[in-house]
């Protein structure tokens, strides 16, 4: 049974640090990847803060922007890896291979108690849903395909639909297509050697392209791969991507694709549209500011933003300058500073930001005129580390006046943390 709680907001206290101890020491060891993803180092003195004196002293911008925690859910018995948002649901993903399906209706929360809709037997790191089928990315290093009954939506006291799984990637017709070649193997370790189509190792993220018809994934094992989602085929497999574990994959509407790793480097990819036949990923970039581990991508709406966030306490703003192959070339244009542990998460949406820290606080960042930025507010209420986020423009479920009018935009934000909650946050930001 889940537990639906109003949002309280605690101050700090002795009992935080040593809840914060506790999620450091005890959650965190169990997966080496993630605790180094979680240690701080130092920020960036060379890259430039987009953000004024003021907000760097962590005092949220003086405008009229306002935030409220709406709900936290309480359901999760084990730390919450990834979080979607699909149509009317919000699916929720945790280490104890849990998939949870939430109604985005805040009338109904209280009838989604009962919410499990896939369990397996390996941690969730991703989920990304496309028409009637959900992928779920996990730590036994496979990709697995759910097939939702539309016929059942609505179904049940719930309103809960039902999943089939349907195929793990790669494909049985995969496997056996390339056992026989030598050359579809390679060598994952010294005397060690598997075919080209298997993630060696845990699948950290996912990323569909804009039109829906590729899937991209990428692992701990250092490659990203790319999955044809008619068919569920194993495209392509960028081998040796990076140097070590890559932790964020984001597809862009203008078909470049981005890898963030924990060798400290974003890589830019883009498909060689001009090769006849099979048609592979090439490298276009490398994107060297950050000193230590890359942890989290996020693209604007319009994919001319990135934003990075790591180690290092400090979101990368990197816009494209025009002067590359087709004006693609990505370039530093500051950081955004406030965290005071490693950013976790990031998620873009509209002219906003939303970042999620070891530091237990989740901030709503907005895009300014010239270049400049201010963060609108420091959510605060997590009792461990915030691991995901999702965010839209909030539907109103109905009500109030001051949602989305001529003065201003709501929006929703929902987070996700190794204190096993999902807090869902309503932001309200005037126009510009």
């Amino acid at each position: 049974m889940g537990i639906l709680l109003p949002c309280n907001f605690p101050r700090k206290s002795k009992e935080d640090s040593d809840s914060q101890s506790q999620f450091s020491n005890h959650h965190l060891n169990s997966d080496s990847s993630t605790s180094s993803s979680i240690s701080s180092k130092p920020s960036l003195p060379s890259v430039p803060s987009l953000t004024s004196p003021s907000q760097l002293l962590d005092q949220p911008s003086a405008a009229a922007a306002h935030h409220l925690c709406l709900f936290t859910l309480r359901a999760h018995s084990s730390n919450v890896f990834s979080l979607s948002l699909a149509g009317k649901h919000l699916y929720s993903g945790s280490s104890n291979s849990e998939i949870r399906q939430w109604s985005r209706d805040l009338s109904t929360l209280h009838n989604s108690a009962d919410n499990v809709v896939v369990s397996g037997s390996s941690a969730v790191k991703s989920i990304v849903v496309l028409g009637d089928k959900l992928f779920s990315a996990h730590q036994d290093h496979k990709i697995r395909v759910w097939k939702i009954d539309a016929n059942s939506n609505g179904a049940g006291a719930n309103n809960q639909r039902y999943y089939k799984c349907v195929a793990a990637l790669p494909t049985l017709g995969d496997r056996v297509a390339r056992l026989l070649s030598a050359k579809n193997y390679v060598e994952v370790r010294r005397h060690k050697k598997c075919t080209w189509v298997h993630h060696v190792d845990t699948v950290s993220a996912m990323a569909l392209s804009k039109d829906g018809a590729l899937l991209y994934s990428a692992s701990w094992d250092r490659t990203f791969k790319v999955w044809r989602t008619t068919d569920l085929k194993c495209l392509e497999s960028v081998w040796n991507a990076h140097d070590d574990a890559i932790n964020a994959v984001v597809s862009s509407s203008d078909g470049c694709v981005y890898t963030g790793s924990a060798d400290k480097k974003i890589k830019v990819w883009k498909r060689d549209d001009d090769r006849e036949g099979d048609k592979k990923h090439k490298l276009m970039g490398t994107l060297e500011k950050h000193k230590s581990a890359v942890n989290a991508l996020a693209l604007s709406p319009d994919g001319s933003v990135l934003y990075s966030g790591a180690c290092d306490k400090s979101i990368i703003v990197w816009e494209k300058d025009g002067a590359g192959v087709g004006g693609d070339e990505m370039v530093a244009i500051g950081a955004l500073r406030g965290h005071t542990k490693a950013v976790l998460c990031l998620v873009a949406v509209s002219d906003l930001v939303v970042s999620g820290s070891a530091d237990k606080t989740v901030r709503v960042w907005r895009r300014g005129v010239g270049r400049r930025y201010s963060c609108l507010g420091v959510l605060e209420g997590h009792r461990g580390p915030v691991k995901c986020l999702a965010a839209a423009v909030d539907s109103c479920n109905g009500g109030g006046d001051d949602c989305n009018s001529c003065s201003g935009t709501s929006y929703n934000v929902y987070s996700g943390g190794l204190d096993f909650d999902i807090k869902i946050w309503k932001i309200w930001v005037p126009l510009l």
